[in-house]
């Protein structure tokens, strides 16, 4: 039996994810980080994009975060996320919109504080695109 570490993924809307992986990846503010059963406590900001968790058949569950924190204690990880969606659960075309309208605000920004919303959105909408290209190449495989 291998060893595991309880993963919860909780956001503003509810728990979305509670069970055990062997590994959980993860798009932390320093970058994308592994965590193993026993890892070393720590805390961390998630940047938009792609959560993994894998199973103890070796299998990967993908979510999107678009962003949040990360508290990883040697039993528990524990992701809080501002939005949290199963990546096959994921709207393409709506991410394309997304992207498109973020696009279009930053080319015909006014103020500094539209720039940054847009910034932010484009950030998001770029992050669901990269999280449904994984999910295709691993269902691929």
């Amino acid at each position: 039996m291998a060893m595991t570490v309880r993963v919860d993924i909780v956001s503003a809307e509810g728990a979305i994810h509670s069970g055990l992986a062997t590994m959980v990846y993860a798009t932390a503010e320093m970058g994308e980080v592994g965590i193993a059963p026993r890892h070393t406590a720590f805390i961390s900001r998630l940047k938009p994009g792609d959560v993994r968790v894998e199973n103890e058949q070796g299998e990967q569950e993908h979510f999107y975060v678009s962003g949040g924190m990360l508290e990883v204690q040697p039993n528990v990880v524990t992701v809080l996320a501002d939005t949290a969606i199963r990546a096959r659960d994921l709207d393409e075309a709506a991410a394309m919109e997304a992207k498109r309208r973020a696009e279009d605000a930053l080319a015909g920004q006014t103020a500094k504080f539209e720039y940054a919303k847009a910034q932010v959105e484009l950030a998001e909408a770029v992050a669901q695109l990269r999280a449904i290209e994984k999910l295709r190449k691993m269902k691929g495989r």
